[in-house]
């Protein structure tokens, strides 16, 4: 598979979570949760987390929170969650286009997107690269806009010291079941306001702020305290498993490295990656395209992922509202990314096999 969800070893997860066989406190921000919550802050290096039942949903609160309104500049380079959660907090994305080389937003495509409507940005951090967060606050502080990141794939990731939770008015991170980092389900928002905590977790609670009165339209995103014990256990050896990913990239670099019509993403200086994905795109000058090599990969029961396609732009609850001509290099990469498998306890003698499958797509291709 593309993924595999790194977990402890059992009986650590079962000594986590014996002692709610105790308490019978199993949600409502119990002692699992606020003991993830602190280890959080240290190990991200911040003083503000709030935890939710997913990624998704800490994005839609944490826009709530805020109290945006009319346009967000976003990007169509990325998973769905990213514009439903603008879109569904009633709020417009405008997409810009992205770097050929990190897959981020390009900075140069926003300010000409600003208008009085714009509120916000919302870049996302792909693949582990992270966007240019430098240019991105410059322009949103000439502006006066706020800075949400999401940071689905970036946990971990250090540039000069300084943890990729540390930038913007707040970054979201998703701890799914298939990301570096897993609560199984699971989410979280960094921000840089502390007054945003007790709004957050009202807004996560249905908008109750006390016993007997409720102030907002909230709905129910509280992490319970079995995923939070997850997380407990989970972060104690992510360093780790993001150790064990290192290597299984490095092999993959070894093999496709050079080869005219792979395009692999260069190291960021200065950053310290997670190896969360490996996205190989296929240009014209490989000889087979995108689709014939995942087909040749599939026929051998290895599972890449063509990680991001179709764009946001392009789904068909959008493709009648938003143009993906107005995005080419979004739509360029869209149509020849391939994620490879990568996970912790990959074996380097499978990532040999995969990399000789992709190789030999070209001689195949050649024959047709």
């Amino acid at each position: 598979m593309v993924t595999r969800s790194s977990m402890p070893d059992f009986e650590e997860y079962i000594q986590e979570i014996a002692c709610l066989w105790e308490t019978h406190w199993l949600t409502n921000m119990g002692e699992k949760h606020q003991r993830f919550e602190s280890d959080l802050k240290q190990y991200l290096h911040v003083d503000n987390v709030a935890l939710f039942t997913n990624g998704h949903n800490a994005l839609e609160c944490v826009i709530e929170a805020m109290g945006l309104k009319g346009k967000v500049i976003t990007t169509p380079y990325t998973f769905a969650s990213t514009t439903h959660a603008i879109v569904r907090k009633g709020l417009t994305p405008v997409f810009a286009d992205i770097s050929p080389e990190t897959y981020t937003i390009d900075p140069s495509k926003i300010e000409s997107l600003i208008d009085d409507e714009t509120c916000a940005i919302l870049p996302v951090h792909v693949y582990g690269n992270l966007c240019d967060v430098d240019e991105i606050q410059r322009i949103a502080d000439k502006h006066g806009l706020k800075v949400i990141y999401d940071a689905a794939h970036a946990f971990g990731v250090m540039r000069d010291e300084k943890s990729a939770a540390c930038f913007g008015d707040a970054s979201m991170f998703s701890f799914h079941a298939t990301k570096v980092f897993n609560t199984i389900e699971g989410g979280a928002v960094c921000f840089s306001d502390p007054d945003l905590l007790e709004l957050l977790n009202q807004w996560k609670n249905f908008g109750i702020t006390d016993t007997e009165s409720v102030e907002y339209v909230g709905g129910n995103a509280k992490m319970n305290e079995f995923c939070a014990s997850m997380g407990i256990c989970n972060l104690r050896h992510v360093d780790e498993e993001m150790m064990k990913r290192q290597k299984v990239v490095e092999r993959y670099r070894e093999h496709l490295s050079g080869h005219e019509g792979i395009k692999l993403c260069a190291e960021q200086p200065g950053v310290k990656p997670n190896y969360a994905y490996f996205p190989v795109v296929f240009t014209e000058e490989f000889g087979a395209t995108r689709d014939q090599v995942y087909e040749a990969l599939m026929r051998k029961n290895i599972h890449p992922r063509k990680y991001f396609y179709p764009l946001v732009s392009d789904f068909e609850c959008y493709r009648d509202v938003f143009s993906s001509d107005k995005t080419p290099v979004a739509k360029y990469v869209s149509d020849r990314v391939l994620t490879l498998p990568l996970y912790a306890d990959l074996s380097l003698d499978v990532v040999d096999d995969i990399c000789r499958i992709v190789l030999t797509c070209v001689q195949k291709a050649d024959t047709l």
